[in-house]
């Protein structure tokens, strides 16, 4: 019987073990570093757009918004206190935005919409820690599948696909034995959870 995942706890331990990795890389990219600037967006892109997205922003609005919040972060990059508080900083100013926007965008009527403000609003600040949560198990993840053999990361690649490929059309795409393809997957599957930050995600859930 599986043990229920605590999320504060969770978060905490995730946080404690990305913080030198965070401070690394903000540090590297106040020096002009581009290739540490674009770790940075690529890691926390997705806690962006999910914030966007439970705000209910159109697509153009949060391309809006991201692109504002990025333009934010150049200006503040040298004045952050604390280079690993970047994904708070993030978020919190991402919210901001969001409201923003939204506050800019013209309502049927201002009564309607201050009945529902509070539950939104509400809404906002239950998911934010899941928000956070959610982007740094996608760099965690991202982080570790990038450490992978190419072959076990061709096979997990085709493994996720949709529509679900047979074993048979995995081993004539991969060019290998079908009675291989099992045996393979735990393997690749075995390194992942060995990787020290997928480790530390296990572990806290634990």
């Amino acid at each position: 019987m599986s043990m229920a995942t605590n999320p504060s706890r969770t978060h905490e331990a995730s946080r404690k073990r990305d913080d030198p990795v965070v401070a690394d890389l903000v540090n590297r990219a106040r020096t002009g570093e581009r290739q540490a600037w674009d770790t940075l967006v690529e890691r926390y892109a997705p806690l962006i757009w999910s914030i966007c997205r439970n705000y209910q922003l159109d697509a153009a609005d949060a391309e809006d918004a991201a692109q504002s919040i990025w333009l934010k972060l150049l200006d503040h990059l040298g004045s952050l206190r604390d280079p690993a508080a970047l994904p708070g900083w993030l978020a919190t100013t991402t919210r901001r935005e969001c409201d923003r926007i939204l506050r800019a965008i013209p309502r049927p009527s201002d009564a309607g919409y201050a009945s529902t403000n509070g539950t939104i609003s509400d809404d906002h600040a239950r998911t934010a820690e899941q928000d956070l949560l959610a982007a740094e198990r996608n760099a965690a993840l991202c982080e570790a599948f990038g450490q992978l053999s190419p072959s076990c990361q061709q096979l997990l690649a085709v493994l996720v696909h949709n529509p679900a490929l047979s074993y048979a059309q995995i081993s004539a795409r991969l060019d290998i034995p079908v009675g291989s393809i099992g045996p393979n997957r735990r393997r690749c599957l075995d390194k992942l959870r060995r990787h020290p930050v997928i480790a530390a995600l296990i572990n806290a859930d634990a």
